[in-house]
């Protein structure tokens, strides 16, 4: 508790101690919840609950967890750990750098920020405002060479240097930044404390002697994504728990260089994890050196993304007049949007006014995920009202998108797309754009094995290659050749010469394009899908869960099924059994079983990387979309029934 910085949960876990020492049982559950075990660093990075303990979002772990990345970064850089030797060169021009580094005790003077900074939520005056250079041109924002990562073509021009007073508060104590350091870029969005989390990690960076560029205020996490690769980053880190509930944050990790800006995967996050329990068991994070020298990017990286994802689909003569409605869902991604909107030519939404803006508390949801029931009443109500044609939702990060159509046999007469309805049409889309160019070699779609089998019939459609992938976009980015990946949970990569990750912002910008040129000659999104029944074939899927008290119980259930192989589901024969424990093909291993039946049907058996589930993915294809909807049904059936006879 003397370590941490943060005078709010400084007091939470103070009275929770109290509590404990009269003997009160609740409080001492308590303390064994957020002592109990350490909030694990993984692919996903960090995320959990906000509050005092190892095993919550702090400001002591995330200072910890910096610290780890920032001694990976230098490891992978080739340079000496922090405190071993000094840096050969130190910055000469105050311009690219720092010339010093803050010793720990002038850094807490320095760092004032006050502790009802984690209340309000609001993290748009974090940094300031930018601006004064040429902005970024297209092509400098669209790709930067993963082969080479010098700093130097972009990132002088694109931030602004440190103040004077800043610089004049170092000490000598520590060697200053390199002319050649290593970058890492640091986004961060409009969740509780989530400003006060990336102005740690943007000090710590600094005081690790990496060049630290703190985004200029609250952003989406596909401009983070982005930002990695313009600036030629060797890391970027994301401050936001996405669709999490309103009490959560997180910690993503993204790799520059040949990972091309792409989140992290084995082994990376076992050495990161590494060099963070190294510092987490060396004690008081008072003892990390901080810099006030890290850089603020100017708005030119935020308009180069604006114009690389306005042109993904620049708007048609069938936008004019389309009447939609946008949420936010009290996220990021309005201000963004707004702009590539307007760059692109398609006309304003009619928006969800009670979620527009960024509010951590998410007051008008009760989990702001528009997969959640509930969460886009407001959204419909709006559509109802207006006679729209469409909705449009991101999450809070907007790395997520939801759509919904008007639909008469639908509750309250709106429906929303299924994930994999929405990937399959922006895959269909991809293929075709690769197809008109008259050369498809080397290109290839690709989605979580998961997701919708339709993509290969897609892909095979237009010679492409498929490749599925184990799930999360830190494998669907990395697909060889990738011109488009998707997964079910509402994810989507477009863009992938700028964004090597889920975009739901440029992916609503390619659903716009695709509505608005069926417009163009009377169709709507309704006969999209329609007409991708027709030349593919109708796809269906589904999902059935068991939760569990113990989570020995998933363990035991997958065990069984390995053991004895179902030999039918709803009736039609199981054809074939892949066992991805120890890899299968190019899949890496997992523990996750794909079974294949008879008819072409398919059912995949994972447990839930986030929660205590037992998950079964459900996929058939039938001749139209009544024929699917009855396969789909009666497999559910099947999947309920073989979960009871496996112990669920």
């Amino acid at each position: 508790m003397a370590q941490d910085p943060d005078g709010q949960t400084r007091s939470e876990l103070r009275a929770v101690i109290d509590a404990a020492e009269v003997g009160d049982a609740d409080a001492l559950s308590d303390l064994e919840d957020r002592f109990g075990t350490r909030l694990a660093f993984g692919t996903a990075g960090l995320r959990g609950a906000l509050g005092a303990g190892t095993n919550r979002m702090n400001r002591v772990l995330v200072a910890q967890a910096a610290a780890g990345l920032a001694a990976y970064v230098r490891e992978q850089a080739g340079l000496e750990p922090i405190g071993t030797a000094a840096p050969a060169a130190l910055a000469d021009d105050a311009e690219s750098g720092p010339d010093e580094i803050v010793a720990p005790d002038q850094a807490a003077a320095a760092d004032e920020q006050p502790d009802d900074s984690a209340e309000d939520g609001s993290a748009a005056e974090a940094a300031p405002e930018a601006g004064g250079e040429e902005p970024a041109t297209p092509d400098e924002a669209s790709s930067v060479d993963a082969a080479s990562a010098a700093p130097e073509p972009t990132a002088p021009e694109l931030t602004e240097a440190p103040s004077e007073d800043a610089l004049a508060a170092e000490g000598a104590e520590v060697p200053g930044i390199l002319d050649d350091a290593p970058i890492v870029v640091i986004g961060y969005d409009g969740r509780r404390n989530s400003d006060v989390f990336a102005r740690d990690s943007a000090e710590i960076f600094a005081g690790a002697g990496l060049r630290a560029i703190l985004l200029p205020r609250l952003l989406p996490t596909p401009v983070l994504a982005f930002a990695v690769r313009h600036f030629g980053a060797a890391a970027g880190v994301m401050v936001t728990a996405s669709h999490n509930p309103p009490d959560d944050n997180g910690y993503k990790v993204y790799l520059g260089g040949a990972d091309e800006g792409s989140q992290i995967v084995p082994p990376a996050d076992g050495d990161i994890a590494a060099h963070i329990d190294r510092v987490a068991a060396e004690g008081d994070i008072g003892t990390i050196p901080r810099s006030l020298g890290f850089e603020t990017a100017t708005d030119d990286v935020v308009d180069a993304y604006i114009a690389a994802t306005a042109a993904v689909a620049p708007a048609p003569e069938g936008a004019a007049g389309l009447t939609w409605v946008y949420t936010a869902m009290h996220g990021v991604g309005w201000q963004t949007l707004s702009r590539i909107l307007e760059t692109a030519g398609y006309p304003e939404p009619v928006p969800v006014t009670a979620q527009l803006e960024p509010d951590g508390s998410f007051p008008t949801v009760a989990f702001p995920n528009p997969e959640e029931p509930g969460a886009m009443d407001l959204s419909f109500e709006t559509a109802r009202e207006t006679g729209a044609e469409l909705v449009i939702a991101n999450d809070p990060d907007a790395d997520r998108l939801a759509v919904a159509i008007p639909d008469e046999a639908a509750d309250g007469g709106w429906r929303r797309l299924t994930g994999n309805e929405i990937g399959l049409l922006l895959g269909w889309r991809a293929a075709r754009l690769v197809a008109e160019t008259g050369d498809t070699s080397g290109a290839s779609l690709a989605c979580s094995l998961v997701s919708s089998p339709g993509l290969q019939t897609v892909a095979e459609h237009y010679g492409l290659a498929f490749h599925a992938t184990l799930t999360g976009f830190k494998w669907i980015s990395r697909a060889p050749g990738i011109a488009f990946g998707f997964e079910e949970a509402l994810g989507y990569l477009v863009n992938p010469g700028t964004v090597r990750d889920k975009d739901g912002i440029s992916a609503a910008v390619a659903i716009l394009g695709m509505v608005s040129e069926a417009r163009g000659r009377g169709a709507t999104l309704a006969d999209l899908l329609a007409e991708f029944d027709e030349l593919f074939g109708a796809f269906a899927s589904d999902q059935v869960s068991v939760r569990v008290d113990d989570v020995s119980q998933i363990g035991r259930i997958m065990a069984a099924l390995r053991e004895r192989h179902p030999e039918s589901i709803a009736g039609v024969a199981v054809d074939r059994v892949d066992d991805l424990t120890d890899g299968y093909e190019d899949l890496p291993p997992g523990d996750v079983l794909r079974l294949w039946l008879a008819d072409g049907s398919r059912v995949i058996v994972r447990p839930s990387g986030t929660e205590p589930k037992l998950k079964l993915y459900l996929d058939v294809r039938g001749e139209d979309r009544g024929d699917a909807a009855a396969r789909i049904a009666a497999l559910a059936d099947g999947a309920r029934a073989l979960l009871a006879e496996y112990g669920g």
